[in-house]
C-alpha cells in the first residue's frame, strides 16, 4: 500500500458524483454520489428537497488547456455569465495525470484572472484509466440490500483496492421484467482517490474550492441532456480531446456503454511533427492549416489522414464491444465535440465510414451565450462542453 494512497484515503475530498439525480452511498467515510441526467429546473431547488442550491464554476481541466463555464438562472433555462480558457503547458496533465501540480494551478489561477466569475466553488472532472465504468449484473435486490453488499460486488470488478476508491452506483435496470431471469442491471462508476486529490489540490492551490468531482463523459452527457433533451434514439457522445477519446454511447437518459481511447489531437501533431520534421509549436499549427516552413496544407493532410485511419479503429472496436454486450447494434447518430474533431476530415470520414449521421455538438443550442469572447465561436463550442455540463452541477450535490 503506497503512502500516498493512504494519503489520500485520509484526506477530506470532495464529493466525487456524476450528474443530477442522487443515489447511493458513502464509502470509507467519502461523500461520493452517483447522480445521473440534468435537472433543468433553473430555481435551484434540490431534488431531494426545496433548498437553494449554490451555482459553481464547472473547470474542465484537460491536457492541453483548462476551460471555465458559469450560469445563471435565466427563466426555465440557464445564461452564461462567464467563459474563459487558458493553455495548460505541455505534458503538464498525461493520460489524466496531473503531472506537474504548479503549472496547472497557475494556468488555473490565469484563467479565473482573466474573466470575473461570483464563484469561488468548483466541479471538476476526471477521465481515462483513474476512472473505471462498467455495467454488471447481479442477483435482483432490494435498494437497501444492494446498498449493503454494493462494495463486497465492487471488488470483483474494480482492478483497485476496494479502498483506494471512491464507489457508486446506479440501477439501469432493475430486473422485475419477465425476460429478466432474476438478475438485475447496474452501472458501477470508481475513481481513485489519489487522483481526486491531485485535482482538488491544484484547485485550492490556485484559490478555489473543488466541491464536486465528476466525470468527463456524464459532464458532456449532462451538457448534452440539457441542450437537445432525451429520447429513445441511440446517440454516441464523441470528445476527442489533446491526448484522449472519451465514448459515451447513450439512450433515453442513461449511458449505455462508455471508453475513453489513448488518442487525440495531440496524436495528429506528433505525426505532423514526426513526417514533415518539424518543432511540436509548427506542426501545431500546420495540422490547423497554418503554412509553416515551405509546407502546404496539401503536404500535411496525407499525415491527418493516416491518424485518423487509425483513430476510427479505435472507434469501431468501440462499437463491436457495445454491440457484443447491448440488447440492440442500433445505433442512430454520432456527436461530436473537442479539439481534435475539428481536425480535416474527421468528421467526414467518421460518417462514411460507419454510414451514420454525424453532427457537431453546440453546448450553447438552449444554454444562452449572449457575449461570446473573442476568438473562433466554433472552436469555443467545440471545447465547452464539458465545462458547460460540469457548470450545471450545484453545490451540495449528493
Amino acid at each position: 500500500m503506497s503512502s500516498r494512497g493512504a494519503a489520500a484515503r485520509s484526506q477530506k475530498l470532495p464529493p466525487f458524483s456524476v450528474n443530477g439525480r442522487f443515489f447511493g452511498q458513502n464509502c470509507a467515510g467519502i461523500p461520493f454520489a452517483l447522480s445521473w441526467g440534468t435537472d433543468l429546473r433553473a430555481n435551484g431547488t434540490s431534488m431531494l428537497g426545496f433548498r437553494k442550491a449554490r451555482t459553481v464554476v464547472g473547470l474542465d481541466i484537460g491536457s492541453s488547456a483548462v476551460k471555465a463555464v458559469e450560469l445563471r438562472n435565466a427563466g426555465k433555462g440557464y445564461r452564461v455569465s462567464a467563459i474563459a480558457s487558458e493553455p495548460v503547458p505541455a505534458d503538464s496533465i498525461v493520460d489524466g495525470a496531473i503531472i506537474d501540480g504548479g503549472a496547472v494551478s497557475e494556468a488555473i489561477r490565469r484563467l479565473f484572472a482573466q474573466t470575473t466569475f461570483k464563484s469561488k466553488e468548483v466541479a471538476a472532472s476526471l477521465s481515462g484509466h483513474a476512472v473505471i465504468v462498467k455495467k454488471i449484473n447481479l442477483p435482483v435486490m432490494t435498494e437497501q440490500e444492494l446498498a449493503d453488499s454494493i462494495a463486497w460486488e465492487a471488488e470483483q470488478y474494480i482492478p483497485f483496492d476496494i479502498q483506494d476508491v471512491n464507489l457508486d452506483y446506479q440501477v439501469l435496470d432493475p430486473g422485475t421484467g419477465a425476460d429478466r431471469n432474476g438478475t438485475m442491471e447496474v452501472l458501477l462508476v470508481a475513481a481513485k482517490k489519489d487522483k481526486i486529490a491531485d485535482y482538488a489540490n491544484v484547485i485550492t492551490q490556485a484559490g478555489r474550492q473543488a466541491v464536486v468531482v465528476d466525470v468527463d463523459a456524464f459532464a458532456l452527457q449532462n451538457a448534452y441532456e440539457a441542450n437537445y433533451g432525451t429520447s429513445d434514439g441511440v446517440v454516441v457522445l464523441l470528445n476527442a480531446g489533446a491526448s484522449a477519446i472519451t465514448i459515451n454511447i447513450v439512450s433515453n437518459g442513461l449511458s449505455l456503454f462508455t471508453r475513453d481511447v489513448s488518442l487525440g489531437g495531440t496524436a495528429y501533431t506528433e505525426a505532423v511533427q514526426r513526417e514533415l520534421n518539424l518543432p511540436f509549436d509548427l506542426a501545431e499549427l500546420a495540422k490547423k492549416g497554418v503554412p509553416v516552413e515551405g509546407y502546404s496544407f496539401d503536404d500535411v493532410r496525407p499525415v491527418l489522414h493516416a491518424v485518423t485511419e487509425n483513430v476510427l479503429l479505435e472507434i469501431q472496436k468501440t462499437f463491436d464491444f457495445f454491440k457484443a454486450t447491448a440488447a440492440s447494434d442500433r445505433i442512430d447518430r454520432i456527436i461530436i465535440s473537442g479539439g481534435g474533431a475539428a481536425v480535416d476530415g474527421f468528421a467526414e470520414a467518421l460518417g462514411e465510414r460507419f454510414g451514420i449521421p454525424v453532427e457537431h455538438f453546440d453546448p450553447f443550442r438552449q444554454v444562452a451565450l449572449d457575449k461570446p469572447p473573442a476568438g473562433d465561436m466554433a472552436d469555443l463550442a467545440a471545447t465547452a462542453g464539458v465545462a458547460v455540463g460540469l457548470a450545471l452541477r450545484k453545490a451540495g450535490d449528493r
